[in-house]
């Protein structure tokens, strides 16, 4: 019998310490308990609680997408802030060749989970954190080998007449 994949929750203390981080941010205060507030209005209209303490989980989660809305709407979200798969904080020695793996595939338009196959499949590592410095560059090259493939394909296309010359 099959079951069904658990749903990732995120912690409740997470929720509500981005909720009180976005909302000081936004210029909200959320020490006054006024329930005119604009904090405790906006809690009422997206969760119809007046404390963040009190909203549930898809409280939390509304309200935590309307901040995070506002944020980017009013230009206080970091761009790009994640990159989803890239290693949290690789060590010192590795950091170089994180950055150069992560500006190639960028170059690519692939993703850290392109990264990761590549890894499991040349050096039989789960992720490109588990690699070492000398597989790293080995996947520096091979990273570097596609892109000039890349290149060369899209050269092709682009140039038909030079397709022996190349």
């Amino acid at each position: 019998m099959a079951f069904p994949a658990a749903r990732q929750v995120r912690p409740r203390k997470n929720d509500l310490a981005e909720i009180h981080i976005a909302a000081g941010k936004l210029g909200m205060d959320t020490s006054d308990k006024n329930p005119e507030s604009e904090y405790r209005q906006m809690l009422w209209t997206h969760g119809r609680v007046r404390s963040a303490g009190d909203l549930d989980h898809a409280g939390r989660a509304r309200v935590v997408a309307h901040l995070r809305q506002l944020m980017q709407a009013r230009g206080l979200a970091k761009p790009g802030q994640t990159y989803p798969g890239r290693p949290a904080r690789p060590p010192a020695s590795k950091a170089e060749q994180i950055k150069k793996v992560e500006a190639l595939l960028a170059d690519s338009g692939r993703g850290w989970d392109y990264a990761n196959g590549m890894c499991k499949r040349m050096f039989k590592v789960d992720a490109i954190e588990f690699a070492t410095s000398a597989d790293l560059q080995k996947l520096i090259a091979a990273l570097v080998y596609d892109q000039r493939r890349q290149a060369k394909r899209i050269a092709q296309e682009v140039f038909p007449n030079l397709k022996g010359q190349a």
